[in-house]
């Protein structure tokens, strides 16, 4: 049987500012999981995924998408991928509904599947009462659901999202979360970088810990905590929390910087 094709697959990726953002960067996310990258603020991530996205280009490096080329061919990766910024960027004089079928029309999607499609994430997402409201007076939550419903229309194999929660209610983040679970569920595939640490404890397969723009750590939670079991010397069932083995590979890094 011939091995499933990575969702992601990146090379010797780099992109220098003032200093190296990302630094010969490898990293290779499964088909069908749900990956959390993690790192400090400064350490790569964001910039990781929007040359992932297309929206930066590296300086190095290469980037595959389910085994296309996304430096070479960039249009078809971005078919199948969709980019989620932790900023909704939505268009305030369009309702939902209006904005989803703008957005399946950009696609190619026709009128009758972007009517079903914009419907149907309308009503899994709880935009349904404010579905025919201008965007313009929504709360940053609702715009953060009208932007993850516009990434949604084109169904996506890949998704990737930068702090998806920041500012959202109890209650909008539950449903952004139950909606990515079945997205991984239907054997679709999720990167997210979060701040809220509990949050890629309960729902990450796997987990990647960037700093200064490098890969450092990564695994299941069980793994990370046997991973700083080792490297700092602690036993692994007392780091029963991810924020404890977050905090204490980040540490080591710094230590051998």
């Amino acid at each position: 049987m011939t091995p499933a094709l990575p969702a992601l697959e990146i090379r010797g990726l780099v992109k220098r500012f003032d200093r190296p953002a990302v630094d010969q960067l490898d990293l290779t996310v499964r088909a069908g999981e749900f990956y959390s990258l993690l790192g400090p603020n400064g350490a790569g991530k964001t910039t990781t995924l929007r040359m992932v996205a297309g929206l930066m280009q590296p300086d190095a490096g290469a980037i595959s998408v389910f085994g296309i080329d996304a430096r070479r061919d960039p249009v078809e990766a971005k078919r199948i991928l969709a980019w989620v910024s932790d900023e909704p960027m939505i268009y305030d004089k369009l309702t939902p509904y209006e904005y989803l079928e703008f957005v399946a029309g950009l696609w190619g999607i026709d009128a009758r599947g972007a009517e079903t499609r914009a419907r149907d994430l309308i009503a899994l997402l709880g935009l349904g009462p404010h579905a025919h409201e201008r965007c313009e007076g929504f709360s940053r939550g609702m715009r953060q659901k009208v932007a993850l419903a516009g990434a949604l229309v084109h169904d996506p194999r890949l998704i990737i999202l930068d702090e998806p929660l920041t500012g959202l209610d109890a209650a909008s983040a539950r449903q952004v979360k139950d909606v990515l679970r079945e997205r991984v569920t239907a054997g679709g595939t999720v990167i997210m970088t979060t701040h809220i640490l509990e949050v890629a404890e309960r729902m990450a397969d796997r987990i990647g810990v960037i700093a200064r723009g490098k890969l450092i750590a990564e695994g299941t939670l069980q793994e990370l905590h046997e991973l700083s079991e080792k490297t700092n010397g602690r036993d692994a069932d007392k780091a029963r929390s991810l924020e404890d083995t977050f905090l204490a590979l980040i540490a080591e890094r710094a230590q051998a910087a």
